[in-house]
């Protein structure tokens, strides 16, 4: 993610800058209907991108992304995407505040992960591709 980590400082400093700039890998890489996941800090390019783009994504999966309470219920109400909404029960900060938020994504379910924190497909790397894989398998 552009700005994180070791990476360069990211110049996608709106939601559209940052939507655009997914929208731009997307595009460039040729991907159709990919499904996007989305652990922390890149809930700051996935959400903006799911709720205006959702229609181009096969399904999503937040893994306690940032960013979920910018936006209303209603906006989530919107998306149609199927969604796997997935976390760690020891992340008792941000899990529990992207679950009240995106719980409102009509197409979704909940996945979590006992014994996982935060970064819960390090913690329980077996469990999350369990989850994942079972998600992506019930996909059209």
């Amino acid at each position: 993610i552009p700005g994180y980590g070791d990476s360069p400082p990211a110049r996608m400093v709106t939601a559209e800058g940052r939507r655009n700039f997914l929208d731009r890998v997307l595009q460039d890489l040729s991907m159709q209907k990919p499904v996007l996941v989305s652990p922390s800090m890149s809930g700051r390019f996935a959400l903006p991108f799911l709720l205006a783009q959702g229609d181009r994504l096969a399904g999503f999966v937040p893994i306690a992304p940032v960013g979920t309470k910018d936006y209303t219920a209603e906006q989530y109400q919107r998306v149609q995407t199927p969604t796997l909404i997935l976390y760690g029960d020891r992340d008792k900060r941000l899990a529990p505040q992207a679950l009240q938020n995106l719980q409102h994504l009509p197409e979704h379910r909940v996945a979590v992960l006992p014994g996982a924190g935060h970064a819960c497909y390090l913690d329980k790397p077996e469990d999350f591709h369990r989850a994942l894989l079972r998600f992506l398998s019930q996909l059209k």
